[in-house]
């Protein structure tokens, strides 16, 4: 594995980012992973971003994690979700022209806040052909883009997570357009403590069926 440092540009700001590239020549399918909330310590460096950015390189699969605007040296302020947009956007700009990526094979993984603000993007980017949420905190909005949204997705939740309430889960299984994989990790809260490695293996496994 080959790891690379990387600064881009967010509008009118320098964001900070790390590349992980699999051994080998040739191209590969390519995935950006979007941290949890910023007001309550998220980064790139969180545990269950971690986890699914090795699990996925170790596939062969190229891993871009980023922080967004104001998180470790990433330039700017929390931009309340909205900006963060922005920042997903141009991830995906700067992935896309790495000589190494397969751009029909681009995927975008968000976990909490990273996948609330994951969707709109990923459900409108034509670059972009499968998405990963896990434990997604979506509002009406986001859910009304997911039911319009045809292309593969997986959203993973926790049975005990505490921050999406069981009305939501249930209403996002039922509105999110096929087509869809949805899975409930009995015993998993909204953090993944304990539990990583199953949430992991389901990611991949998805990975392996519509990305890979």
């Amino acid at each position: 594995m080959r790891e690379s440092s990387v600064s881009f540009p967010s509008d009118k700001l320098i964001l900070q980012g790390v590349c992980y590239f699999p051994e080998g020549d040739g191209v590969f399918p390519a995935a950006v992973l979007c941290h949890p909330h910023p007001l309550y310590g998220g980064s790139m460096y969180n545990d269950v971003i971690l986890e699914i950015a090795s699990a996925l390189v170790s596939e062969s699969v190229i891993v871009f994690m980023f922080n967004f605007r104001g998180v470790g040296s990433s330039e700017g302020s929390f931009g309340e979700g909205v900006s963060e947009q922005e920042d997903v956007k141009a991830a995906i700009n700067w992935l896309v022209c790495q000589p190494e990526v397969d751009i029909d094979r681009v995927a975008v993984a968000g976990y909490s806040f990273g996948a609330a603000v994951a969707v709109p993007v990923a459900c409108t980017d034509e670059r972009i052909k499968a998405m990963v949420l896990v434990s997604p905190p979506l509002e009406m909005e986001q859910i009304s883009q997911l039911k319009d949204c045809t292309k593969p997705k997986i959203v993973i939740y926790g049975s005990e997570d505490l921050v999406v309430s069981p009305q939501k889960v249930e209403l996002v299984k039922r509105e999110a357009a096929e087509p869809k994989q949805f899975e409930i990790v009995s015993g998993a809260n909204h953090f993944w403590w304990r539990f990583e490695t199953e949430m992991v293996e389901k990611v991949v496994t998805f990975f392996k069926a519509f990305v890979i």
